[in-house]
């Protein structure tokens, strides 16, 4: 252990592996007095910062707002080309070292990468040395050198926070005290590397608004502080949320170093995403104008204010034929990114078979999905409690039951010897708290001789208005002034048999808008229907039927 702790950190012989993930804390010390300051440094860096057109100005600089960041970053990723070219013949004895970071989407910040961290370790005669020298020769984007900025620093506590500076003191740094490491950088970038420079000492920053952060944030990307990056992650999520930051935040870089330190910011990005939109009908237009990262945050949530899934796939193909006009692209978006959001399992069998037809989907990807969803309807409800379960705790929620505003039913239909069908809707005991004192909860449309009908549970006052109590109806959809009649029976699971009971039975010609029902289901007041020993509540559960056939 002493041999280890005695070693120099670059001795070639030494295979040492510096902590990169951990974030900064305050066991990581306080080393900002050292910062530039040569009786605490071992090495010279000098930071060539190259100028050239108006867009390569930083992306922070004049921007007041998220909204101005994201437009320049944009513009800059419009105007700016990725190159970077060295002649190597003019600095022969000279060691490049290139920052070899994983590909990135291309998204917002993307563009930042407009040339990789470039350094170079020279051998020079003094710390001074003229910022048009003819070591070498570059050709960048931003060719003119604009200033040269000569700064003290310790190699260890730089190689210690991030994996480029370790990479670059570590390789070829023979005799180092008579070498110098030249950085050369974007006269876009030099404010965030003083920021990010200064972290690596304090583990602090100066500056506090959202585009200055994310500029730092890239800066920590590109030359892999994740500390830093994590940093800059808190203090913009305690910053207030706005649509546009958070679809910002969504299209960020996503190296995996960059996944790993900003999760947590995506991640209430997405939130913030799901809360704000949760009714997408009543910001439907605003809805339909969010780019895919948008989509998919708002589509993930269990808690969507909608009347069924049926109406989240119709949304879906809305959005994606206005976003996607061309339907080779539309059938990739759709299978490969979206379909995993959509929960078929819990759309009606109507609506299933127009999926099977729809030309939005691949045919093979339609029947797989809706094979998945027959499958799962027909398992019996434990197992589809069980399957949800283990869904639960991944990133696909196909299994999953949002909080509809309709109520999904199974239903069996008969065409023989009567058209016929049976109806079964479940409520959670929460469900029908909720109900109380006068809320009422519809299920999702069921049909019966081309006829579609609904049920509906209340919360309502008994025929003497003297307590509050049960009630179940049975209503039909509007459809002009068709008449239908119609025997109906209304059961409910009862202990301690646990089996469907019959408690009302009846006929009834409908006409459009209609219902007819029982006030008190159950002829028993409200608090005994919820109270703990009641006899319909099967493990939290009010277990539902209705018979309904044609009468002729």
């Amino acid at each position: 252990m002493r041999d280890q702790l005695n070693s120099d950190l670059f001795d070639p012989r030494t295979e040492m592996v510096p902590d990169f993930s951990r974030g900064a804390s305050s066991s990581d010390g306080d080393f900002g007095f050292a910062f530039n300051d040569s009786n605490f440094s071992d090495r010279l860096l000098r930071i060539e910062i190259m100028g050239g057109p108006p867009q390569c100005r930083p992306d922070g600089e004049g921007c007041t707002s998220i909204a101005d960041w994201a437009r320049h970053r944009k513009r800059r990723r419009e105007d700016i080309k990725k190159e970077t070219v060295l002649d190597l013949s003019l600095c022969p004895e000279e060691q490049i070292l290139n920052d070899n970071q994983p590909d990135m989407d291309d998204g917002v910040g993307c563009e930042d990468q407009d040339e990789e961290p470039v350094a170079m370790v020279e051998e020079t005669q003094s710390g001074d040395e003229d910022a048009n020298s003819n070591e070498s020769s570059w050709s960048m984007d931003c060719s003119a050198v604009l200033r040269v900025k000569t700064l003290h620093i310790s190699s260890p506590i730089l190689a210690a926070k991030s994996p480029f500076f370790y990479k670059l003191f570590s390789n070829g740094m023979r005799e180092s005290e008579q070498r110098h490491v030249t950085l050369r950088i974007n006269a876009s970038e030099e404010a965030a590397l003083m920021e990010l420079l200064n972290f690596m000492y304090s583990n602090n920053l100066s500056v506090t608004t959202a585009p200055e952060l994310l500029d730092v944030l890239m800066a920590a990307d590109k030359f892999e502080v994740a500390s830093c990056m994590r940093y800059c992650s808190r203090l913009l999520r305690n910053l207030p949320m706005t649509p546009e930051s958070a679809l910002l935040y969504l299209d960020l870089p996503s190296s995996v170093l960059m996944a790993e330190a900003v999760q947590p910011l995506t991640d209430a990005a997405k939130q913030y995403l799901a809360a704000r939109y949760k009714d997408i009908t009543k910001y439907q237009e605003e809805v339909l104008a969010l780019p895919l990262a948008g989509i998919e945050a708002i589509l993930s949530s269990d808690d969507l204010q909608i009347a069924s899934e049926d109406a989240v796939y119709d949304f879906v193909l809305k959005w994606a034929r206005a976003q996607y006009p061309k339907l080779e692209e539309r059938r990739e978006v759709l299978g490969s990114r979206l379909a995993r959001f959509i929960r078929f399992p819990y759309m009606t069998c109507r609506k299933l078979k127009k999926v099977l037809t729809s030309n939005d989907f691949d045919h093979e990807v339609s029947s797989k999905l809706v094979l998945e969803a027959l499958f799962f309807k027909a398992e019996a409800p434990h197992r589809q409690r069980s399957l949800a379960a283990e869904e639960s705790a991944s990133l696909n929620r196909r299994f999953i039951e949002r909080a509809y505003k309709y109520r999904p039913v199974k239903v069996v239909e008969f065409e023989l010897p009567r058209q016929q069908c049976v109806v079964y809707l479940d409520l959670k005991r929460e469900e029908c708290a909720n109900l109380f004192p006068s809320g009422r909860v519809y299920s999702q449309a069921f049909h019966l001789g081309g006829q579609g009908f609904f049920l509906s549970a209340h919360c309502n006052m008994d025929q003497q208005s003297s307590f509050h109590c049960f009630g179940l109806f049975l209503g039909m959809q509007e459809k002009g002034s068709v008449s239908f009649a119609v025997d109906y029976e209304f059961a409910a699971r009862s202990k301690p048999t646990e089996e469907f009971v019959s408690k009302y039975k009846g006929n009834y010609t409908f006409t459009g808008g209609k219902a007819v029902g029982y006030r008190n289901l159950f002829a028993i007041p409200w608090t005994s229907f919820m109270a703990e020993d009641s006899l319909y509540f099967i493990n939290g559960i009010l277990h539902l039927r209705a018979e309904l056939t044609i009468r002729h």
